[in-house]
């Protein structure tokens, strides 16, 4: 009997039948309606023969276009999962009043609040950011591709081997039951022995990996292979914030790294780093994480300040108010957010001076943010302002943006944080910026840019619907929370003893419903917009009147971008190019080298869930395995010679036949 248990641990580690949580009535329902939703988009694929063009021209490519487009597809999926689990913390909240339990026990609903923050910021906000960057800045810069394009390939499949980590704590297991930072001692091998604490590491691990990745290729692309003349101060809004943002991640996400690297020696080796015996210290995870974690809110906000002033300079007919002050704004903002993480624990004992200092710093870094307003405004004074879906979301998120922006001052003064401090005050100011800043923006960039990815317009009415019902969902989803917040009602509680605060819930569970019915709106909107793509085709490559530099190519672009290498004059170099009369020379092109697709970096990311899962349930055997594979598979690579080829020039000007033989050779 003892031969057959240390076989069983040899081979399957902690894993027994006993993690499937078929006694879960929640995940047995959920599991079946993912299984069947997934065998009707495989059978759906099958049947439409989709599966050669999606290896050959999606999952193998390094056209950063479409691995940016992939990046959102993985946001967007990953929004149902996130969303849906607010929809079960709301509903729940809403009805466990006094002798009513709700249909949520305490250690699910743990899980649930922790996959949600963890899946929203790492796999839903993350994605979109990093898929429009990719998308956008090389044709804003007017360069072929990223400096590194397998990279950005291997990059965006350790995402998705992140994600696809997370998503099998569902169904296999638990997930972390410690809150989206973990903070020990909760978060180690006392407070969390199972494998939940596990699932969040190595799931933010290699995804971390993939953001770091491509950090560093967007920063060699915008430094090294900007157009001839355009200098750094001619480059568009949104390439300067998006270079901010990436000096953020290759300074910040080394550290996230370092953290959780630590805390797993702690969980795997018995170390103590954060805990109090042998000279540990928890409170250096907390320092450590919101070093990491405070730039973090800059990453994901400064893309959005870009995709605004873009939207605000074109729906207004203007160029940008202050573009110098916007990009200095934008350097101010990204210098200073190393300087404000302790207002996230003011009341963990630093002392009066030190949170003094950041209570200032706080409130200073709102100064070059109010500033970035105040340009957007003076756009639009006395433009011509269209008020068309990218400008409605623009508008929406200056009202609320401003909200979230004066609740984060308030709590940047220690007395008001000791009262407000892990209160659901802090959830409504966290949720303010985050979706009236962050989703807002790229729901704004995924509307504004989507006719040059695909070549027609989204449709305006579920547009328009798709905004309405996320603005209004999201006061009263979220403004009941800052009066309970006030009211002294502690966040991640399941189950509330005071009746008089049901309706504040009820409120609330009502404005995820209205959020819930956007979301579905934007579903709608690509589903009516596919079948009306005719219709809603733009044949200028100009649909809204673009102004930077993007819109010099067709819509959507060719696998090569630019045809000619573009010379800038000016920062609004579009305009200033159709100025001159030069904009599409049609003779002197010249053959254009070009990088082959390749499976390598799916292969990688499929090794990496097997090392991850291997770790997570102790199969040593298993980690082992894939990790020698990883490498043999990343040495082969380094071999291959022959994955770069020339697109002669008479292809680019050529025959539809010719470039169907330049999509072949693509291949």
């Amino acid at each position: 009997m003892f031969a057959n248990l240390d076989l069983q641990k040899l081979l399957f580690g902690r894993l027994t039948l006993e993690a499937i949580p078929y006694h879960e009535p929640i995940l047995l329902v959920t599991f079946i309606g993912v299984a069947i939703g997934g065998v009707a988009v495989l059978g759906l694929i099958t049947y439409m023969r989709w599966w050669g063009p999606l290896w050959r021209d999606w999952f193998t490519s390094v056209d950063h276009k479409k691995i940016g487009i992939m990046y959102v597809v993985l946001a967007l999926v990953m929004l149902l999962r996130g969303f849906s689990d607010a929809l079960l913390m709301r509903s729940q909240q809403a009805i466990a009043f006094g002798a009513n339990e709700g249909y949520l026990p305490p250690h699910h609903y743990d899980q649930i609040f922790t996959a949600h923050g963890v899946i929203m910021i790492f796999f839903v906000a993350m994605p979109l950011v990093t898929g429009l960057m990719n998308f956008v800045v090389p044709l804003q810069i007017g360069a072929r591709d990223v400096a590194f394009p397998f990279l950005n390939n291997f990059s965006f499949w350790m995402t998705v081997s992140g994600a696809v980590t997370i998503m099998a704590s569902l169904f296999v297991g638990e997930f972390a039951r410690t809150g989206w930072l973990a903070y020990p001692p909760l978060s180690g091998p006392a407070g969390s022995p199972g494998v939940g604490v596990d699932y969040y590491i190595w799931g933010l691990q290699i995804a971390g990996i993939g953001t770091l990745l491509s950090g560093i290729n967007l920063i060699a692309t915008i430094v090294k292979m900007r157009a001839p003349g355009m200098t750094m101060m001619k480059m568009p809004i949104f390439t300067w914030t998006s270079l901010c943002t990436n000096i953020l991640i290759v300074a910040a996400f080394p550290i996230l790294t370092a953290v959780l690297a630590l805390l797993s020696l702690d969980r795997y080796v018995g170390t103590h780093f954060f805990s109090n015996d042998l000279g540990g210290n928890p409170m250096m995870y907390v320092n450590l994480i919101w070093i990491w974690g405070h730039p973090e809110v800059y990453i994901l906000i400064l893309p959005a300040f870009g995709v605004f002033s873009e939207i605000v300079s074109t729906f207004s007919g203007k160029r940008l108010f202050g573009y110098a002050s916007m990009v200095y704004a934008t350097v101010v903002i990204t210098i200073l957010s190393y300087l404000v993480w302790l207002h996230h624990f003011f009341t963990m004992g630093s002392g009066a001076s030190v949170n003094s200092f950041f209570g200032i710093t706080t409130m200073i870094i709102s100064i070059p943010t109010g500033a970035k307003l105040f340009n957007w405004l003076f756009t639009m004074y006395k433009g011509r302002i269209r008020f068309d879906v990218p400008m409605l979301w623009a508008i929406g998120f200056m009202v609320t943006f401003t909200i979230g922006g004066m609740t984060g001052v308030l709590l940047a003064v220690p007395p008001a944080d000791f009262v407000l401090h892990n209160s659901l005050f802090l959830i409504a100011h966290f949720h303010n910026v985050i979706i009236g800043g962050v989703l807002f923006g790229m729901l704004a960039g995924i509307t504004y840019w989507f006719p040059k990815a695909f070549g027609y317009q989204l449709d305006p009415f579920w547009g328009k619907m798709s905004f309405w019902f996320w603005l209004v969902g999201f006061y009263f989803a979220f403004m009941p929370l800052y009066v309970l917040g006030l009211m002294g009602v502690t966040r991640r509680v399941q189950h509330f003893d005071d009746p008089s605060l049901q309706i504040w819930f009820i409120i609330a569970a009502f404005g995820a419903v209205l959020i819930a019915l956007g979301i579905l709106a934007f579903i709608i909107q690509l589903v009516v917009s596919f079948m009306r793509r005719e219709e809603l085709r733009d044949v200028t490559g100009d649909p809204w009147g673009g102004r930077t530099l993007e819109w010099s190519t067709s819509s959507p672009p060719p696998d090569y971008n630019f045809a000619f290498t573009p010379v800038i004059h000016d920062h609004d170099a579009w305009s200033d190019m159709k100025r001159r009369g030069y904009a599409r020379p049609l003779k002197d092109f010249r053959p254009i080298h070009m990088p082959k697709n390749t499976g390598t970096g799916m292969i990688l990311g499929i090794l990496s869930i097997g090392f991850s899962f291997g770790m997570i349930w102790y199969i040593w055997w298993l980690a082992a395995l894939t990790f020698i594979a990883m490498a043999v598979v990343t040495i082969g690579h380094t071999f291959n010679y022959n994955r770069d080829f020339h697109i002669p020039a008479d292809t680019v000007v050529g025959t539809e036949a010719a470039r169907t033989r330049l999509l072949e050779r693509r291949v």
